[in-house]
């Protein structure tokens, strides 16, 4: 396999799972008695990855000490944005002098809980020659990417709560998935961030869909969780 990198998102603020990020950081939340960080960096190192960069804000030293006194047989960077958050895009474009010499970047949030294999996933994108491959479902939510149901590329977004729609005109064989929170990108297309404070990758991806090959890979057979939301998270320990 081709150098490959873990990114996990774990700077947000965890707004949604207030109260209980009053004193820590999301990463830093447990379920099933394991923080969310450690599940998803042992996700990362069964898969493979022997690299991975953490991006951290919100209570910063309680990850940075977790991550330093637990032995996860990986080498594990800090990209430290305690200044302040720059976003999913941002994020990434300013983590990049911490990626070395990868040429794929496997990219998870912190706050997603899934049977999906990272494998499969990475070998699908290596396999397809994409440039980012998007994990996606199958469910109910209110945002969607739409694809090309021939293709599987990325033609456009939706917002069913708002109507609001970006991209191409939708065509009769377009299809709605719903995101996952898990992606490969590859350096190149890294690399094209913009160099500005703060941006989304959402409307990175949608912006230069028609510049690089941006395919969903669909795991509808898989559970998936999103414990980012006390409703959701209580849901889980319930």
């Amino acid at each position: 396999m081709r150098k490959v990198t873990g990114f996990v998102f774990a700077a947000g603020l965890g707004t949604r799972l207030m109260p209980l990020t009053a004193d820590r950081p999301k990463a830093m939340v447990r379920c099933d008695g394991v923080p969310l960080i450690e599940q998803v960096v042992n996700r990362m190192v069964s898969a493979g990855i022997k690299h991975i960069v953490v991006n951290v804000h919100h209570f910063p030293d309680q990850i940075i000490d977790f991550l330093r006194t637990h032995r996860f047989g990986a080498d594990i960077l800090i990209s430290d944005e305690r200044a302040y958050l720059r976003d999913t895009a941002g994020g990434l474009r300013f983590a990049l002098p911490l990626l070395k010499d990868c040429q794929q970047v496997l990219i998870h949030n912190v706050d997603i809980l899934t049977t999906l294999s990272l494998e499969a996933l990475l070998e699908e994108h290596l396999r397809s020659g994409a440039d980012a491959t998007l994990a996606v479902k199958q469910r109910e939510t209110s945002r969607y990417f739409v694809f090309d149901q021939t293709t599987r590329m990325l033609v456009g977004w939706h917002d069913r709560r708002s109507g609001a729609r970006r991209g191409d005109p939708e065509g009769p064989r377009d299809v709605e998935r719903a995101f996952s929170g898990i992606h490969v990108v590859n350096r190149k297309m890294l690399e094209a961030i913009p160099t500005v404070e703060k941006s989304s990758i959402t409307d990175f991806y949608l912006q230069n869909r028609h510049n690089f090959k941006i395919v969903g890979y669909e795991h509808d057979s898989d559970s998936w969780e999103d414990v980012g939301k006390c409703e959701e998270y209580r849901n889980r320990l319930s």
